[in-house]
């Protein structure tokens, strides 16, 4: 399968992205489709077997929009920012749009309010020249905005009308009528029918035409205004990689562009510079500032063999570092593209958007038709019936439900960027706010992960040097944290270590190996017992040191030779993080692989509401699943390659930002830290941009059912209201600025803390 990005032209609300999902699900061998209005792109995933970047534009044309691939490129390049680009195109028909819509605006009005006019355009006999002069400043207006017909006849025609349709419908109807009052007035001058001339006079609808394209144009000026604000996560990330490095090649120093650096490449970094590419330091002390990465505010301390990320700032010292990732394999590419595809997706509850607008523009187009007719059937005039159906079409356009959804997911995704939290997704994003058990891997999720050899207890004449010079040697080949801590203290106490052979490792249980022709075994309980080797009478011991918290190590040849007991340092936010899920109404679960009264040493320390204990990796996915019988939303967080099944079982699973590469692609969610309360601020995120969603969706709801039937003249015969097609233009294009605005205050989230 392939994942391709491509950028749309022509889309202007949610009636429009959806013709074109509907084009590309037609295509046999498409698979997954998302369209994003807001950034005008889309992600189509297919079979390359089946078929071809040209089937997936000639779907998009077909539908009655553009499409060209995004290429991939550097994002160190200057790019092309669609946001920009909109926002400027917008000014400038602006401008224009209000140069010929003022004085057409105050021509037509002019009468009305008795403004002071020029003598040739002014009484009757002028009548003629003053038509005329209206159809000539509303012509500019209409070609300056000819994209709304453009766009709008042709997806008309193509049977899936859009906003445009109505814009296009509304006001061409409203410049035809004036241009069929202007023969009228015509024919009447010729015939002498005065009458005539004054009836038509009063009824041209230039001025309409002209107010509600510049109104609408003023509409979409402020919201690609507010667009660009929502991508600005994107462009603060992508500012932060240099231009250019400084690099050592052949023992000569030379600035080269980055998208030139190559692995291997020596990069000297000075005080003040940001990092480049992701490398491991070779020369130099200094600390650097990753908050923009990680969100850590506090400096990071790097020294030789230390690992330094790309876009952070390098604080005091001069450094020098290998590159070990450079391109769009550096972490700041990976983090730029995980936000980019997580804006490109839509949330679950879009849907009910998406399907709405599928059936509202054509609905509108039957409304207004019907209202027009209605009215002139009850004895009003052709004009006044026109009015209303212009009103109709214009007050109905559908960009704020459009807009509701992916201006909130956009800046959501942007803020939980800033802050070190990559939502993967939409659906992820909105998965959080449902959470009802959380589930914790303990070694590295609420601990550090770094255990310390705390006790060693031997038995059968064995020295404390050489139980664990034993243990420590086996512990060599495995990777188990356990292991670092036993070779750590073999080190500190500078011991040579034995080479071991026929190494075994047995997920769960333990190690076998050969040391001076002797078989060992060193593991838990379970491997004592598989190996026959009786551990009852250490019974009373085994519970006194997992009862404070520490996991027992047993080495054994033929009988147990001694035990070595190692404890993991429970991080300093762990208790704060899951007092706070607790206050959010959200169950605590701890996964251990520790025996029971271990974990629940552990589980006691840190306030969890259960624990499950004794659970081998294979067994955590097993663990999750039964926890999610009974439609229970669980979110899984864990740091390892044995958490990777249980973290894409869970309904969101949320890696931890220093955990596997494995891990990582297996979340929904990654934490740039190893902070389990940013796990409570991805949930308050969450909670916030659904909760700003509800309130776009609604206010976009509530606006068309108010609207529609205040344009469509239902309260005229009661309560004598009216709406002019200038005003439906004006409270049309305020209801999207207002939801863009509504969904800019994410901008403003912070995490709530929990006494």
């Amino acid at each position: 399968m392939k994942k391709d990005k491509y950028n749309i032209s022509g889309m202007t609300c949610s009636a429009c992205s959806l013709a074109v999902e509907k084009s590309i699900k037609k295509i046999d061998g498409v698979t997954d489709i998302s369209v994003n209005l807001l950034q005008n792109n889309m992600n189509v995933t297919f079979d390359e077997s089946k078929v071809s970047e040209s089937d997936i534009i000639k779907a998009v044309e077909k539908a009655g929009y553009g499409a060209e691939p995004v290429k991939a490129v550097s994002k160190t390049k200057e790019e092309r920012n669609p946001a920009e680009e909109e926002y400027k195109e917008m000014k400038k028909r602006l401008i224009w749009s209000l140069i010929f819509t003022i004085p057409l605006f105050y021509l037509a009005m002019g009468d009305m309010y008795a403004w002071p006019l020029p003598g040739f355009l002014t009484g009757h006999m002028n009548v003629m020249s003053f038509a005329f002069t209206q159809f000539l400043l509303t012509l500019p207006v209409a070609i300056i905005n000819s994209k709304y017909y453009k766009i709008g006849f042709k997806t008309l025609f193509k049977g899936s009308p859009n906003m445009d349709s109505l814009i296009a419908i509304g006001t061409g109807a409203a410049i035809v009528y004036g241009v069929f009052a202007i023969y009228r007035i015509g024919y009447g001058l010729g015939h002498d029918n005065m009458d005539l001339v004054k009836t038509y006079a009063h009824d041209l609808y230039f001025e309409s035409a002209g107010v509600i394209l510049t109104l609408i144009t003023l509409g979409k000026f402020l919201e690609a205004k507010a667009k660009g604000s929502t991508s600005e996560a994107i462009k603060k990330l992508m500012d932060l990689s240099p231009k250019t490095a400084l690099v050592e090649r052949n023992g000569i120093e030379g600035e080269v562009p980055v998208e030139e650096l190559i692995k291997g490449d020596i990069i000297i970094v000075k005080p003040g510079k940001r990092i480049p590419a992701d490398g491991i330091v070779t020369e130099g002390y200094t600390s650097m500032d990753e908050s923009m990465i990680t969100g850590e505010s506090i400096p990071v301390e790097k020294k030789p063999d230390s690992k330094v990320t790309s876009g952070s700032i390098n604080k005091t010292g001069f450094i020098k570092f290998r590159a070990e990732k450079v391109g769009e394999e550096t972490t700041l590419s990976q983090i730029i593209k995980l936000v980019e595809e997580a804006q490109s997706t839509k949330a679950p509850i879009a849907k009910l958007a998406d399907k709405i607008s599928g059936i509202f523009v054509p609905v509108v187009l039957i409304i207004a038709l019907l209202a027009t007719i209605v009215w002139m059937l009850l004895g009003h005039t052709f004009e006044f019936a026109l009015s209303i159906g212009i009103a109709v079409l214009v007050i109905s356009c559908p960009c704020a439900l459009g807009l509701a959804t992916p201006t909130a997911i956009m800046v959501g995704t942007g803020k939980g960027a800033e802050n070190g939290i990559l939502i993967k997704s939409g659906e992820a994003l909105e998965i959080g706010h449902k959470i009802e058990t959380i589930v914790l891997d303990k070694t590295g999720t609420i601990t550090v992960g770094k255990p310390e050899v705390k006790d060693i207890i031997t038995f059968q004449d064995m020295n404390e040097q050489e139980l664990l010079k034993i243990a420590a040697s086996m512990e060599k080949g495995s990777e188990h944290p356990l292991a670092e801590a036993v070779i750590n203290a073999a080190e500190e106490k500078g011991l040579t270590l034995y080479q071991p052979e026929k190494f075994d490792a047995i997920p769960g249980k333990g190690i076998r190996a050969n040391i001076n022709n002797s078989s060992y075994s060193i593991g838990n309980v379970k491997l004592m017992s598989e190996i026959g080797i009786d551990v009852s009478e250490h019974l009373e011991l085994h519970e006194r040191l997992s009862k404070e918290g520490k996991t027992l190590l047993y080495l054994a040849d033929t009988k147990l030779l001694g035990i070595i007991s190692a404890a993991d340092v429970v991080k300093p936010t762990s208790k704060e993080a899951i007092h706070a899920f607790q206050k959010m109404g959200i169950k605590v679960v701890m996964l251990t692989g520790d025996n029971q009264l271990t974990g629940e040493a552990i589980g006691l320390q840190v306030g969890v509401d259960t624990v499950i204990a004794e659970v081998m990796p294979a067994d955590k996915e097993r663990e999750v699943r039964r926890l999610q019988e009974g439609n229970k939303v669980v979110a899984m967080v864990g740091d390892g390659i044995n958490d990777a099944p249980a973290l894409a079982r869970a309904d969101i699973g949320i890696a931890i930002g220093a955990g596997t590469d494995v891990a990582i692609e297996s979340a929904d969610v990654v934490l740039m830290r190893s902070d389990l309360l940013d796990v409570v601020s991805a949930i308050q995120l969450s909670k916030a941009t659904i909760r700003n969603i509800k309130q776009n969706l609604f206010w976009a709801f509530f606006y068309n059912s108010a609207g529609i039937p205040l344009a469509a003249g239902v309260f005229y015969s009661i309560l004598g209201w009216k709406l002019s097609p200038m005003f439906a233009a004006a409270a049309m294009s305020l209801s999207s600025v207002s939801v863009v605005t509504n969904a800019l205050r994410l901008k403003g989230f912070k995490p709530k803390k929990y006494e």
